[in-house]
């Protein structure tokens, strides 16, 4: 077993020194490709977008990230996986002959497990949504399936594989991931996005259900990291891995680490629900001007401005427990803002506006 992993992460260090080798010139593009896969732009630019155009996309968009990177989290405490980064000099793989040299970068030096791909995984989940609901709009209620409809089936697919084949080099060339650790990202990914095609409860749910589930989520992964705790498998050993190796300590950052992960999407979840249960929300988005284009294209706009100042503010990482409560806040505050706050607040304005006009 140990022999035949090793030789899978031999051919991985391999590629990856080939990509950087042979493409360094794209250095730039690779890291672009890793920070616009992160999740962070699903709920900052994604999520606002789809929710005022396609509610039902939008909530779906949130819960497919949530769970996937909630089962990514499991995966990777139950696999064990390494990074390429650390993996090349800790091995003794390389005793008899000298390691491929590896290039580190400023997304590099993630500190969770390897296995699977969160970036892949993330990705492939949330674009499958897109393109789906892309394709159910353009099939319409009658369900034909005209010419038109099958050109831009092929195109959407295929931009599809596109994204998810860059992703992946992305993540193998910057040493972050292995290549049949994104492979398994993005079949996961795609598995956990075509699951919430035919869960329909999501769209209706109570504050209650919304709060049993992220209490049930937060419940599941802390008591399985501290039984594991108990039975001796320390599941940070990654941290102290990522720490030595790599090349700019400053590189390492706290957002990256599981429990940062999993309270920021739990967060998430906890808004979405918050916000969907809220007056504010069903006087603005379920009132009259809901259904009107200049309001839903309003609130994009407001959101997508209002979301990326929010983004600036960064906890402050020197206190890992108030760090992690921030960040949960923080996250609570962009489905509450995106759908109800904002919308509640211009609907409050274009209606005063029409009185005056009267």
């Amino acid at each position: 077993m140990e022999t035949g992993m090793n030789l899978l992460h031999d051919m991985g260090i391999q590629a990856t020194h080939w990509l950087q080798e042979h493409f360094q010139g794209s250095q730039d593009w690779f890291l672009f490709i890793s920070f616009a896969a992160d999740l962070r732009n699903t709920f900052f630019v994604l999520f606002p977008i789809w929710f005022h155009f396609s509610e039902s996309v939008g909530i779906r968009l949130i819960w497919v990230a949530v769970i996937g990177d909630w089962l990514n989290l499991v995966f990777k405490w139950i696999l064990f996986g390494e990074r390429p980064y650390w993996w090349v000099h800790e091995t003794d793989y390389y005793s008899n002959t000298s390691a491929p040299e590896i290039q580190q970068f400023p997304l590099t030096c993630e500190t969770g497990p390897g296995s699977p791909s969160g970036h892949a995984m993330g990705a492939a989940g949330v674009y499958y949504v897109m393109v789906t609901a892309l394709l159910s709009t353009a099939m319409g209620k009658k369900q034909l399936r005209t010419l038109k409809y099958w050109v831009l089936w092929m195109v959407l697919w295929t931009g599809f594989w596109a994204v998810q084949v860059c992703v992946c080099l992305s993540r193998v060339f910057i040493a972050a991931h292995f290549p049949h650790q994104v492979i398994a990202g993005v079949i996961s990914g795609m598995a956990v996005a075509k699951t919430f095609q035919h869960v329909r409860c999501i769209y209706h749910a109570s504050l209650r259900r919304y709060l049993g589930i992220t209490f049930f989520l937060f419940s599941f992964a802390l008591g399985f990291y501290l039984l594991l705790r108990v039975l001796g498998v320390d599941l940070l050993w990654t941290l102290e891995r990522a720490r030595r190796w790599c090349t700019h300590p400053e590189w390492v950052h706290i957002d990256t680490t599981p429990f940062a992960s999993l309270l920021r999407n739990l967060g998430i979840l906890f808004g979405l629900g918050l916000a969907l249960n809220s007056h504010m929300y069903l006087e603005s988005c379920r009132g009259k001007q809901g259904q009107q284009l200049p309001f839903r294209l309003g609130c994009i706009a407001t959101s997508l401005l209002i979301l990326h100042l929010f983004d600036a503010f960064k906890p402050p990482s020197h206190m890992q427990l108030l760090f992690y409560v921030l960040s949960f806040c923080k996250s609570a505050a962009v489905p509450l803002a995106t759908v109800s706050l904002i919308p509640y607040c211009i609907s409050q304005l274009r209606a005063t506006q029409d009185k005056k006009a009267v």
